[in-house]
């Protein structure tokens, strides 16, 4: 029952943070929220601190069963399975997009969190392998210029100029399937070109 409640909580400070903004997020309003006995938030979260640390850990921990899930029927389009991926998490964690992006803001002060946040939808891990399989020439840095393709594609489509059109998954693979052909490029250098 710990685990579950635990959980439930961290779900219910997510939605709070995403329909009524970060500065609703108090023990009681996620009690009332959830129609739990007061107290009830405090009790498995001491502190906000504590509560945002769950929510960092919750986004963290369903992004990688997500994209463990997702890697079990690859295809050969790299590009269209991550577009895929994306197009999931728009349609299915919109409120966990929010409130990560809040949550980051709020705790910038902090770099040990903000850091988790920062790295909880996307692995720079993980793609600097996929860099390093696709041959790149400085895996590392593409990997960090991929990731923040991925975070402006995701921004777009829940806040950006476009968050009122329901992203697709061939809108997605265009931006990706371009920067993947380009992966070999020599990011150590600048463009001769």
């Amino acid at each position: 029952m710990s685990t579950e409640r635990r959980g439930q909580i961290v779900t219910g400070a997510i939605d709070l943070i995403a329909t009524r903004g970060i500065r609703a997020l108090t023990h009681r309003a996620v009690d009332t929220q959830l129609e739990l006995p007061a107290g009830s938030t405090s009790y498995y979260f001491r502190t906000r601190h504590a509560l945002i640390e769950g929510v960092a850990h919750g986004i963290t921990a369903r992004s990688r069963a997500d994209f463990a899930a997702a890697q079990r029927e690859p295809t050969a389009d790299i590009a269209r399975d991550i577009a895929a991926w994306l197009d999931h998490l728009l349609k299915h964690r919109r409120n966990e997009l929010i409130a990560r992006h809040a949550l980051i803001i709020e705790v910038l002060s902090d770099p040990d969190l903000h850091a988790r946040l920062a790295g909880s939808l996307f692995s720079l891990e993980r793609a600097t392998e996929l860099f390093t399989a696709l041959g790149a020439t400085d895996p590392a840095a593409a990997a960090g210029d991929f990731l923040a393709l991925l975070e402006g594609l995701v921004f777009d489509r829940f806040a950006g100029l476009r968050a009122d059109r329901p992203a697709t998954v061939e809108q997605l693979t265009r931006p990706l399937s371009q920067f993947l052909a380009n992966a070999s490029c020599d990011y150590s250098q600048p463009n001769s070109e």
